[in-house]
């Protein structure tokens, strides 16, 4: 290059910032809002599972994520259903695992994790990542613990874009060590939900459309966002975003 010639500046990010926030608005839509209002009722609807249920989910979920991270490590091996065709598949499973209860919830339970990480990892990819580098896979399934990009026990991960490491052994079950419990705890409340009254009429198959909706936008946010701190800087950036995140709240209100 010659330096003489002017360095071309990044282009301004402010407004792909701006359609991140609005994603991040929006990313809890009108079924995972229920949800949420009515998570007092979910938790009691919890504690009638057995245990041994609540286990089981925890195990099985803990399986399901080591062997699509595995697969996701050998890069396409597995379909990608994209946008539109990702949630339909998911709802597909929802319905059949929910036809039987909590038998073939289980069942079912390891293809809707596998379909969901595997979303995430497309999302990732649709922002330039690389989903066969350890560190971003290691990425996705942080996702599965995060309510947004801004939560105070999460925040913008920057640390893994200069991270070379190793997601086997010991490495992958020390992160699957903290990830499992949260997102065990989030299916099982998933399952627990349909027992609930008020959300008699929703199925398997919306819930899982709607889960799966939830944190393909929640990676589409993070991992848009982890692409923009490599370019302007991690502080810039969430300043930005926290400022778009507040204008959207004072147009709402």
């Amino acid at each position: 290059m010659n330096p003489l010639l002017p360095t071309p500046l990044a282009p301004d990010p402010g407004p792909e910032i701006a359609q991140l926030a609005q994603r991040q608005r929006r990313a809890n839509g009108p079924l995972m809002r229920i949800i949420t209002k009515f998570g007092g009722t979910i938790e009691e609807q919890m504690a009638h599972l057995p245990k041994g249920v609540r286990d089981q989910i925890e195990r099985v979920t803990g399986n399901a994520l080591r062997r699509a991270v595995d697969v996701a490590g050998h890069g396409r091996a597995v379909p990608d259903f994209g946008p539109r065709a990702a949630p339909a598949f998911a709802a597909f499973t929802g319905a059949i695992g929910g036809a039987g209860g909590i038998a073939t919830s289980l069942a079912e339970l390891p293809v809707t994790v596998t379909v969901i990480l595997h979303a995430i990892l497309r999302a990732a990819e649709a922002e330039g990542f690389d989903t066969t580098l350890p560190e971003v896979r290691a990425e996705a399934l942080r996702v599965l613990t995060s309510g947004g990009p801004l939560a105070e026990d999460d925040g913008i991960n920057t640390s893994f874009l200069g991270a070379r490491m190793t997601l086997t052994g010991p490495a992958l079950h020390a992160l699957l060590a903290r990830v499992v419990p949260g997102f065990a705890a989030v299916l099982t409340q998933k399952l627990a939900a349909q027992t609930v009254p008020i959300l008699g009429a929703v199925t398997g198959a919306a819930l899982n459309a709607a889960f799966l909706t939830h944190y393909r936008e929640l990676a589409h946010i993070r991992f848009g966002l982890l692409r923009l701190t490599a370019l302007h800087g991690a502080a810039p950036v969430r300043a930005r975003f926290e400022a778009a995140l507040k204008d959207l709240a004072r147009i709402k209100a």
